[in-house]
């Protein structure tokens, strides 16, 4: 039985072999698509590299070249399917297959974005594919996705820039927190990260206060008081309540005396 299966596999190789070094190009061309269809994307690209210089040109070239960046996007190497993809919308604009690799190209750096924490270029690219792409296919049945993941997108992004104020707060450095933690709100005011964002950004006006010089205090434990106010009223059953209240006691108690010994100079 083993020695049976290790023929048909040399038989198998042989005909693969045979079939690189063919002059036939119909035959390189069904090869190519049996291996992508099988699943063999090492065999399928090994064909589809070789056919796309031969059939540049002719009636049968978009179909080679969109298959051959699916095939990179197969065996997950997204960056050089991003860039096929890139190149077939480019040369093959009006082919069949330019809707599908307008959003696979998209989808290609979609996959390469990283997480939060790291350089979000890819994140941008994506985004920025995305929306080209509903502008160019406005009725496409993949607007839905596109715009999902958009949204996903920006989700990082947020998330990327509420992790940066985070460094700050917990560096100490109080107003640049506050800084970050604005920005954030001004850019991505639907996040799912407000509510984070806006308690982060009472504490860090209530630690900005504190450290702050005596004659500055008492205009700064008010901003604290007015932040205290924007996050209760947005969320008032906020796990983060009772934290809220004490800072803002905290804070009105800075106020009280000081005004006290204002009247009582």
């Amino acid at each position: 039985m083993l020695f049976i299966t290790a023929a048909l596999i040399a038989i198998a190789c042989s005909r693969y072999a045979q079939v690189l070094k063919s002059d036939d190009i119909d035959l390189k061309i069904s090869r190519a698509f049996y291996y992508y269809n099988k699943g063999d994307y090492t065999k399928a690209g090994a064909l589809f590299d070789q056919l796309a210089p031969i059939v540049r040109g002719t009636q049968r070239a978009d179909s080679v070249f969109f298959y051959q960046a699916m095939n990179f996007f197969q065996q997950y190497d997204y960056i050089m399917a991003g860039h096929y993809f890139n190149n077939f919308v480019q040369i093959y604009g009006n082919s069949i297959f330019a809707e599908d690799a307008a959003f696979m190209e998209a989808y290609s750096y979609y996959k390469t974005s990283p997480r939060p924490e790291l350089d979000q270029t890819d994140t941008y690219k994506a985004m920025d594919a995305f929306q080209l792409f509903m502008i160019r296919y406005p009725d496409s049945p993949k607007i839905p996705e596109s715009q999902r993941i958009i949204l996903e997108l920006r989700e990082k992004l947020m998330e990327k820039s509420f992790l940066a104020a985070e460094l700050y707060f917990n560096m100490a450095d109080y107003k640049a927190s506050i800084t970050a933690l604005n920005n954030c709100i001004s850019e991505f005011p639907d996040t799912k990260f407000r509510e984070s964002i806006l308690f982060l950004l009472l504490k860090s006006r209530f630690l900005y206060a504190v450290n702050s010089i005596p004659e500055r205090q008492a205009e700064r434990y008010q901003e604290t008081i007015d932040e205290y106010y924007s996050y209760v009223a947005e969320f008032p059953d906020s796990k983060n309540k009772k934290e809220a209240d004490n800072i803002y006691n905290d804070a009105s108690d800075y106020i009280r005396d000081a005004d006290m010994l204002i009247l009582n100079d």
